[in-house]
């Protein structure tokens, strides 16, 4: 297993009522679907983060343990063994690694979503486990793990520095940290599997960035200059397995990020693969050999390109047992053993364990096997061009009632839609089960994910299009999206909201504001108001691509003009425009956008008598782990919604029970 290394471091007015309205139908069609109970949508998953052991002998996964997701290990021949090895019983465990000793498994943890992770070991067998580090206030991150060292792994600390973090290395048997480098300078720090570090990452002033090659005294020497248009389609894959080259995503006088190998010794880069319509997505390396096998690419859905004709046997066969998009999850370090994932938008995704010696895969699991009950919408990936003829890839989930019997992105009759903008906004929506897609068009929604300018993996002109351009034409994409919809007869004008979190938080904030006229409401999550003070609370981690932060945003904070410009795109000093309904969620310990942001614009509003709703989860961060809070949460936000635009709501009495939700101010939307 390596750990892959990239230079992206960097993504109501509430008139509603007090008695609650519940399977309400206010427009014209029949309900028929069944509705979904959230706590099978937003619920724990039965099964998730599945992985084979290195040696292929066990088989683990992420799954419910009184309640919170534990890490569960099985013989890979007989999973009806599968036991929990450890007992967390707070936020859950979110993401683990196997070592290379076979016996150790090692899981990140934070404390109520403030992301200052921390490394923990657990023994597969005895399941004892410890706290490998155990820093207040420090974000521990794994640099790597390599099977020429099974018993230790390299970890990166800020605990000297908050800004930049230190290289370690971590014994997992008797919990030894010894620290080998010391950095004043990188924001990245690259090395191979013998742990020696070759390559390390440094922003330069105009947001762009170098990378330097580092010597056995480790001294530096710039090695290869990326410029900031380049900063965002530009990335380390991996070393081949004699460690002289790196495989290397690289946008450089191009407009799509293509793959190459690059040769550490003489600079010379050679084109592995290269697609002119979008970047590289992902890079299959071969375990053992560390050659490119295949390469993934993605426009409106997944595909392969076949580079090692050895593999092309094993792809032949996995696709045509796949009803949607073929998924490798990893292997084992033999390559016998596959995790493949089907992934559909109808259906749970399925495991599958895949034996590359005999050519046969067998079933495993549904990641959520209740879903597998209910009538599930189709996604429809659609383009959509702007005013200044771009496209945007979006994709577009209509109510099961009215997919008409073509089965294509024109809904019988109009209905409600709600325009869910994805976070980033370094960030893409993909084709694929998306449960709030499935949640929304269940209650008798359209949803609409839009892949508005600045989004990834349809090039650097695509994404550099959005430098600036929030409030600006990033939103005029989101409206370009809306008045298609409106024309293509899926909405009506008065029946649109907008949502989502980070910077789709933003986006409904800045909807509300700058475009008050054209939303029906709004649902902010985790949503910056004011970019001015956004910029001055970023986490401490994040200052060494602050200058490519402040490229995206379009002004310095620390320059008059800046101010002027991030002041002139921040929601907080529009207030008084909005006149809409509003809710906002928020949590307490969120590292990336504090919980200052909503206080401003919850403030700016009731100083203007304008009213809100705020909810705040004192247990959260960037968004909601906990399943308990996720089900409060979408509660509270489908009775928005019905309250606005009569959609169907389910009513449950455990839809509030063990959540940690405080309602700051506005309408109690538990009653």
């Amino acid at each position: 297993m390596k750990i892959v290394h990239t230079i992206f471091r960097i993504s109501l007015i509430v008139f509603i009522t007090n008695i609650m309205t519940h399977n309400i139908k206010s427009y014209a069609i029949d309900k028929k679907n069944e509705l979904i109970p959230k706590k099978v949508l937003f619920g724990n998953p039965d099964k998730a983060s599945v992985a084979v052991s290195p040696d292929g002998e066990y088989i683990s996964y992420l799954a419910p343990y009184n309640g919170v997701l534990n890490i569960y290990v099985a013989p890979i021949n007989n999973i009806e063994q599968a036991s929990p090895i450890t007992n967390n019983k707070d936020r859950g465990i979110s993401a683990y690694f196997w070592s290379y000793n076979k016996e150790y498994i090692v899981y990140l943890q934070d404390q109520d979503g403030d992301e200052n992770w921390q490394i923990y070991g657990v023994h597969v067998k005895n399941k004892k486990e410890k706290k490998l580090t155990n820093f207040q206030g420090v974000r521990a991150e794994i640099n790597n793990l390599s099977e020429k060292f099974p018993n230790e792994i390299l970890v990166s600390l800020n605990n000297r520095n908050k800004e930049l973090h230190d290289l370690y290395k971590l014994n997992i048997i008797n919990g030894k940290l010894t620290k080998i480098y010391e950095n004043n300078d990188f924001s990245d720090i690259i090395t191979d599997d013998t742990f020696k570090i070759r390559l390390a990452l440094k922003q330069t002033d105009d947001g762009g960035s170098n990378i330097y090659k580092i010597n056995s005294k480790l001294n530096k020497k710039l090695f290869y200059k990326i410029d900031s248009e380049d900063i965002n389609t530009t990335g380390i894959v991996g070393f081949n397995k004699e460690a002289d080259s790196i495989y290397f995503i690289d946008s450089k006088n191009q407009n799509t990020a293509a793959l190459y190998s690059l040769n550490l010794k003489d600079n010379k880069k050679q084109l592995i693969y290269s697609n002119n319509h979008v970047d590289v997505n992902a890079v299959l390396l071969h375990p053992t050999r560390k050659s490119v096998e295949a390469v993934s690419f993605n426009y409106l859905k997944q595909d392969w390109k076949i580079i090692d004709q050895g593999i092309k046997k094993d792809f032949d066969y996995l696709k045509s047992k796949m009803k949607g998009e073929l998924n490798i999850v990893n292997r084992s370090l033999d390559n016998k053993i596959w995790i493949i994932a089907d992934i559909q938008d109808n259906f749970p995704v399925s495991y599958y364990k895949y034996d590359s010696d005999k050519k046969k895969a067998d079933f495993l699991f549904l990641n959520r096997q209740d879903l597998k009950k209910y009538k599930l919408a189709t996604m429809h990936p659609v383009v959509i061009p702007t005013r200044d003829n771009m496209e945007l890839v979006s994709y577009l989930t209509l109510p099961f009632e009215v997919q008409s019997a073509s089965h294509n992105f024109k809904p019988l009759e109009k209905v409600p839609l709600v325009l869910f903008v994805h976070g980033g906004p370094t960030a893409r929506d993909y084709w694929g089960l998306n449960l709030v897609h499935q949640w929304l068009s269940n209650r008798g929604y359209a949803v609409l994910s839009v892949n508005y300018r600045g989004s990834t993996g349809f090039g650097k002109e695509f994404i550099n299009a959005g430098n600036g351009e929030w409030a600006g034409k990033m939103h005029d994409d989101l409206i370009d999206a809306v008045n298609w919809a409106i024309q293509q007869d899926v909405t009506e004008k008065d029946k649109v909201a907008i949502m989502g979190g980070s910077y789709g938080g933003y986006a409904t904030l800045v909807g509300l504001t700058f475009t008050p006229d054209v939303f029906a409401c709004g649902i902010d999550i985790v949503g910056p108001s004011n970019l001015l003070t956004l910029l001055k609370t970023i986490p401490p981690y994040w200052k060494p691509a602050l200058n490519s932060l402040k490229l995206k945003l379009g002004g310095d904070p620390e320059t008059e003009e800046g101010i002027k410009i991030l002041e002139s795109k921040s929601p907080l000093n529009f207030a008084s425009k909005i006149k809409k309904p509003l809710l906002i969620a928020q949590g307490a310990n969120d590292p990336r956008v504090k919980q200052s942001e909503s206080d401003q614009i919850v403030a700016a509003m009731k100083a203007k008598n304008i009213p809100v709703t705020y909810v705040l989860y004192p247990d959260e961060g960037h968004g909601f782990s906990k399943p308990q809070n996720r089900i409060s949460f979408y509660a509270m936000t489908e009775s928005f919604l019905a309250s606005q635009l009569k959609g169907w709501s389910e009513k449950s009495e455990d839809d509030f029970k063990g959540s940690s939700l405080i309602i700051k101010e506005g309408s109690n939307l538990k009653n």
